[in-house]
């Protein structure tokens, strides 16, 4: 449990209902990611023209990007029904074995988090993947038996957000591996106007605009924070989200023009103030600013490294000339890459 609620984390959050509504069911109108789109639309219709199931698909990316949309609109796209579960959830074989046999020919199954799979749970998904086979242990000891159960032929999506977590057996089982990047401000500003769209919310280019650029190059952080400024715009105006409603709503969450919010200024000042611009480690940064290690490194660091704001070294973080800068102060000379900026 997060001691502090940040609103970058706050608006990171999974809102279900809200986010359910809000996804594409087309590949048409799934925004941004084009070559991603382009190939798995490739592969649908090769797929459709053959008359067989879709090859294993594994999607990768940073959290809120549109692994799970993409999944469902894969199903969409194959007329096929679509089972949803995640790794964690799925804690012993008997598990696994409910969800295939129940799986209808040409089905889509749809494993989030696919990384958190048990290592006992893996083995007995190879066979499945491979030859649509599952071989059961039933008992224990002198008795044990195992029992091989025939499967219908389905598609496994997988998607994660630690893709280096997944093991080389599992990886080359995918017959297609697609990673999601951030978006860039123009898509995500397609996204938010779409959205509005969606909500019955009135929004102009430029409201748009000024929360795509606040949105860390991700559309449920985008999509989250249009629900913030609709409602402030509500109450503080006449409903219809401007660039000038917008930028007031989210400066009165202390988010800036980068998408900066209050954790990610004390991660920069902390590095700098307290560690002379570091190296410092991700536990001995954590203890110093009051955060958990691993909020630090998932939620925070990917989006700070990503626009140079830190590096990550053997030694530890280190605070780029960029950071310095962000904080109004001028790098010292000789600072780590301050070639680049």
């Amino acid at each position: 449990m997060l001691e502090e609620t940040s609103p970058i984390r706050a608006a990171d959050a999974p809102d279900t209902a809200f986010d359910i509504s809000l996804r594409p069911p087309l590949f048409a109108e799934f925004a941004g990611q084009e070559k991603t789109v382009e190939r798995l639309e490739l592969l649908v219709e090769a797929a459709k023209g053959r008359g067989e199931p879709l090859q294993h698909i594994l999607l990768s990316g940073p959290p809120g990007l549109g692994k799970t949309t993409l999944a469902y609109i894969i199903g969409n796209a194959m007329g096929a029904e679509v089972k949803s579960t995640s790794g964690p959830m799925i804690e012993k074989a008997g598990d696994l074995a409910g969800l295939l046999t129940n799986m209808p020919r040409g089905g889509i199954l749809f494993i989030d988090e696919i990384h958190r799979l048990q290592p006992a749970i893996e083995e007995y998904l190879y066979p499945a993947m491979e030859d649509f086979k599952l071989d059961i242990v039933i008992d224990q000891g002198p008795s044990a038996r195992s029992v091989r159960l025939n499967l219908a032929k389905f598609t496994l999506v997988g998607a994660t957000t630690r893709a280096g977590m997944i093991s080389a057996p599992l990886r080359s089982r995918f017959g297609m591996n697609c990673r999601l990047d951030y978006y860039g401000v123009d898509f995500l500003a397609t996204i938010v106007t779409r959205s509005a769209g969606l909500l019955g919310t009135p929004i102009d280019a430029e409201g748009a605009m000024e929360i795509a650029r606040r949105s860390r190059g991700t559309p449920r952080i985008a999509n989250n924070l249009l629900r913030w400024v609709r409602d402030y715009a509500q109450v503080r105006g006449d409903g219809t989200v401007t660039g000038p409603t917008a930028a007031a709503a989210l400066r009165m969450l202390e988010i800036d023009e980068d998408g900066f919010d209050e954790m990610d200024k004390r991660i920069i000042e902390g590095i700098i103030s307290l560690f002379g611009g570091g190296p410092v480690g991700l536990s001995s940064l954590a203890v110093a600013i009051g955060e958990e290690p691993g909020t630090l490194e998932e939620v925070h660091e990917p989006y700070l490294i990503m626009q140079g704001y830190l590096k990550r070294t053997a030694q530890g973080r280190v605070a780029m000339p960029r950071a310095y800068r962000k904080i109004g102060l001028e790098p010292p000379r000789g600072a780590t890459g301050d070639e680049l900026f």
